[in-house]
């Protein structure tokens, strides 16, 4: 039998949080409510949750201090929620961690759309075999990608990534020694075409070279800046 995926929902409107639990649970997913930042980050840290509503505005602990903290221990999904015209926001959140966002006031079907497109990418092994054939992994001397398992492995040792993160690796890893332009990344892997949140996908890429690092400096150095184009997957000759 499957099993329904549980989401945090956060946000410290009442009406907002009635809103969301009632499209998602009639989608199928388990949900649970905080209302304050220090609730939902008790709750993220303790619950495996497999999504994260997270608001921005919050009261005492905002919600990019709850990402902030959260991404310190844990790799869980999380989708901002920001006020519209708080672009600043939105390039925090994804600074910290954040998977995605959608901005309020929003349309239901969106928040559904992205949710499932989270949920779809970050539990890709639900619906595979175990017979399951290995052509989608990408092997590299000191890294290796298993697309059908969504597992990282550099150095011989799994590395935990965000889904955003790790389809940012996945997407370089496709096309290895070719250059992608912010601009390209940022409408493939984020699904956007932004105006001055470019910053985002060199967070991100800062973020995924310091994960690597970790466990091998080899693999990190693979990914290469090409200064005033972009980024690329280099492989060692």
């Amino acid at each position: 039998m499957e099993m329904k995926a549980s989401i945090l929902v956060v946000d410290d409107e009442e009406r907002i949080r009635r809103l969301l639990r009632m499209y998602l649970e009639k989608e199928g997913y388990i949900i649970e409510e905080a209302e304050d930042g220090e609730n939902a980050l008790r709750m993220a840290t303790e619950t495996d949750y497999d999504l994260v509503l997270l608001d921005v505005m919050l009261p005492g602990i905002d919600g990019i201090e709850v990402c902030a903290r959260l991404r310190q221990v844990k790799s869980t999904p999380v989708i901002m929620l920001t006020a519209k015209g708080e672009e600043t926001n939105r390039v925090s959140g994804f600074e910290v961690g954040a998977d995605d966002y959608v901005v309020k006031p929003f349309s239901p079907r969106e928040v559904i759309y992205r949710v499932k497109a989270i949920l779809r990418r970050s539990s890709a092994t639900a619906y595979l075999s175990k017979d399951a054939s290995s052509s989608n992994n990408i092997v590299f001397p000191n890294l290796i990608i298993e697309h059908d398992a969504h597992r990282v492995t550099a150095g011989g040792q799994e590395v935990a990534l965000t889904p955003k993160e790790y389809e940012l690796l996945h997407y370089l890893a496709v096309s290895p020694d070719k250059v992608f332009s912010r601009e390209e990344l940022l409408k493939d892997v984020w699904n956007y075409e932004f105006f001055g949140d470019l910053r985002t996908v060199d967070t991100h890429v800062k973020r995924l070279r310091e994960k690597l690092n970790k466990v091998s400096p080899d693999a990190a150095a693979m990914i290469t800046t090409v200064w005033g184009v972009g980024y690329k997957l280099e492989v060692p000759k």
